[in-house]
């Protein structure tokens, strides 16, 4: 006996079977008034487009650019609840494939949940092995594109969908993904933001642009923050509020929300963002009264036969331990600013001797309320050492991992896109020259996952200042707030009728 649920009755009403109708046979329709979710104009350009291509087998690949939150994962969702009902007695497969099974996948198939969740189909749908949404005869497969996920042997007859494609490995999806569909010519769509010029969905938007101006035929649908915040005036004060927070050259700015393809290989700095860096203010060799200061420790190992001068002489020069020291502030807004005022710099000391002296300038002399220092390494036991000396709430050990250095990364370019850290004016120390060669030769590297490689090329010398400046935007955000000041609420004024 076959447990297939049976197809919604239609309404005895006829007018309303007429709708019923009407809506199933436009998804413009069938958005707004049986999911609920009507589309925005940008989305109902691309989505027609598929399900024409779709509706007629003729195969082909779309590109989706979106700027973030402007709803390409309700999209997707929309046309795979869409294209379940209308096939749910004929049957068909989508696949869905995203970077990773956990989140990714697993939000899709929750969103796609709550879509079939509508009047025409709660409780009518099924999931099936953990990874499969049935409705009737249509399933809806996902799947993780993680190199070394098997996914071999699925076939996609109505639809295949590749979500964040610019994390896809593009030889994954040509070995593994792209021939799901060649039995039925299926139509793909490749879902993204811009990264660089050589991911899987770069590469398929510049040919998909290039057949366009050939034949007429729309193929790339992007659309970047400005149309979100013309449908909604609140996401566009959300983006604006994020431009101002991190600055129009951020990496995120630039790919998540204008969608500019960057170059894989750049300069860290950008010449704007290095005249951010250049302040006004004078070196300070001891603190200021009142001020408040945190501090960076990029950590290096020892050498006992030499030290400082002697070891940077030699080429290659020699690793060194940074500690920066900056003045915090606040702005109204209350975000940290920073204002570098010393730093020392030691190369080939012991690190006995380097715990002895930082312990001494950051709790005696600067009294600074937040370390962040390299835990890496030979570092774990100077950061270990610190912790014990200044305590815990004061040092903020951090591991080197290719994801923390990216959001390391990240934090520096905000604060000093939104002139949130400067070092002191020129004075031509050996300090500050070695800063502005490392910030003039430090290169950032795209990689995969919106995570972002930087370091000075190994021929042109060290990055230990460019880390100690990244700690330092670390230190600035784990401070805690000035405490507020304490004030007596005014005593309240007794009326005739004995209320305040």
């Amino acid at each position: 006996m076959s447990h297939r649920p049976p197809p919604p009755a239609l309404p005895d009403d006829p007018a309303l079977a007429r709708g019923l109708v009407r809506a199933l046979s436009d998804v413009a329709l069938f958005a707004r008034y049986i999911l609920g979710r009507p589309l925005r104009p940008y989305q109902l350009a691309a989505a027609r487009a598929v399900l024409e291509s779709v509706r007629h087998r003729r195969g082909g690949t779309f590109t989706v650019l979106f700027a973030r939150q402007m709803g390409k994962n309700e999209l997707s969702a929309v046309l795979e609840a869409y294209l379940m009902i209308t096939h749910q007695l004929a049957g068909g497969q989508i696949v869905k494939a995203a970077p990773t099974f956990k989140p990714q996948i697993v939000t899709s198939m929750q969103r796609l949940e709550r879509l079939l969740d509508n009047p025409l189909t709660s409780g009518r749908w099924r999931r099936e092995h953990g990874y499969m949404l049935r409705l009737g005869r249509a399933r809806t497969i996902f799947f993780s594109a993680e190199p070394a996920a098997n996914v071999v042997g699925a076939t996609a007859d109505l639809l295949l969908e590749i979500d964040e494609a610019q994390d896809v490995d593009p030889e994954k999806y040509a070995r593994d993904f792209r021939p799901m569909g060649a039995t039925a010519n299926v139509t793909t769509v490749l879902y993204g933001t811009a990264w660089t010029r050589d991911t899987l969905l770069a590469r398929q938007a510049a040919l998909n642009q290039a057949a366009e101006r050939q034949d007429g035929v729309r193929r790339h649908f992007q659309f970047d923050w400005t149309h979100g915040a013309a449908a909604s005036p609140l996401y566009g004060r959300y983006v604006e509020a994020e431009i101002a927070r991190l600055g129009h050259a951020h990496p995120i700015i630039r790919t998540q929300y204008c969608l500019e393809t960057l170059d894989g290989i750049a300069g860290f700095f950008s010449p704007e963002q290095q005249a951010l860096l250049r302040g006004a203010h004078a070196r300070c060799r001891t603190p200021r009264p009142g001020a408040r200061y945190v501090a960076a420790v990029d950590v290096a190992g020892s050498d006992e036969q030499a030290a400082d001068a002697a070891l940077r002489a030699r080429k290659p020069r020699k690793d060194s331990t940074v500690c920066g020291i900056a003045e915090l502030s606040r702005t109204a807004e209350g975000l940290p600013v920073c204002r570098l005022v010393e730093i020392y710099w030691w190369t080939g000391r012991p690190l006995d001797q380097q715990a002895s002296a930082l312990i001494h300038l950051l709790r005696e002399v600067w009294q600074a309320g937040r370390v962040a220092v390299d835990a890496s390494g030979i570092g774990a036991d100077l950061a270990a050492r610190l912790a014990r000396a200044l305590g815990p709430q004061a040092c903020a050990p951090v591991v080197f991992t290719a994801p923390e250095k990216s959001r390391l990364g990240y934090a520096l370019l905000a604060l000093v896109n939104r002139a949130g850290l400067q070092m002191w004016a020129e004075d031509h120390s050996p300090e500050s020259r070695e800063l502005w060669a490392e910030v003039r030769r430090c290169r950032y590297e795209l990689r995969a996952h919106e995570q972002i490689a930087w370091y000075v090329p190994p021929d042109e010398g060290h990055d230990d200042f460019v880390t100690m400046l990244a700690l330092l935007a670390r230190a600035a955000q784990a401070a805690p707030p000035p405490p507020a000041a304490f004030r007596l609420p005014p005593a309240p004024q007794v009326r005739d009728e004995g209320r305040y």
